[in-house]
C-alpha cells in the first residue's frame, strides 16, 4: 500500500484538527487502562463480512482497519503459521512533517482454532513523533451480532532514552 492511498483513505474521514489529536496523545500519558485501549473497526477487509447461518461467525485480521482516532493499519493475509506483517499510518504522523508509513509485525492465533482469536503485533516507527520508538499491541478480534469485525487491542509505547537514569520515562 502506498503513502498517496493511505492519505487519501485518512483524509476521506472526518477531519480532526492537530491540536486534538495532539491532545489525545498527551492524555495517553497518564498510563490510564482507559487511554491505551484502542477499538478498530474494519474499514476495507479483504474478506467477506457475512457469514452464513449455519457457520459461526470468525474473525480475520486481515484487511485495512480504522482506530477512533483515525489512524490506518493494513494487515496482510496470515501465514500458515498465524504471522502476518503490514503497515501503519497515524493520523498525527500525516498532519507532520512525515507522512510516512510505518511497518508491523505480529502473529495471532489460527482462526481454526477460536472464533476471536487473540493477537499481538509490534510497529517499528519511521517518523517523529514518535520517531525513535516501538509500540507494541496485544488484543482480540470480535465479530459483533451486525457482523462487523472489531479489533479490541491494549497498547505500550517505548521511546529510546540516553541513558538509564532516564529509563523511567521511556515507556508509556
Amino acid at each position: 500500500m502506498d503513502i498517496q492511498y493511505l492519505s487519501t483513505q485518512i483524509l476521506g474521514i472526518q477531519q480532526l484538527s492537530t491540536q486534538h489529536l495532539s491532545t489525545q496523545f498527551l492524555t495517553a500519558q497518564h498510563l490510564s487502562t482507559q487511554h491505551l485501549t484502542t477499538q478498530w473497526l474494519c474499514a476495507q477487509c479483504l474478506h467477506p463480512v457475512a457469514w452464513p447461518v449455519s457457520l459461526s461467525p470468525q474473525c480475520q485480521l486481515s484487511g485495512l482497519w480504522r482506530n477512533e482516532q483515525d489512524s490506518l493499519m493494513e494487515i496482510s493475509a496470515l501465514t500458515d503459521d498465524g504471522g502476518f506483517q503490514g503497515e501503519y499510518l497515524t493520523r498525527v504522523t500525516l498532519a507532520g512533517s512525515c507522512p510516512r508509513v510505518s511497518p508491523l509485525k505480529g502473529a495471532q492465533q489460527q482462526p481454526s482454532e477460536v472464533a476471536s482469536p487473540t493477537f499481538a503485533f509490534t510497529v517499528r516507527w519511521t517518523c517523529s513523533p514518535p520517531g525513535n520508538a516501538t509500540t507494541t499491541f496485544a488484543g482480540q478480534c470480535f465479530v459483533e451480532a451486525s457482523g462487523r469485525e472489531v479489533l479490541s487491542t491494549t497498547w505500550l509505547l517505548r521511546e529510546a532514552v540516553g541513558s538509564l537514569e532516564e529509563d523511567w520515562k521511556a515507556t508509556r
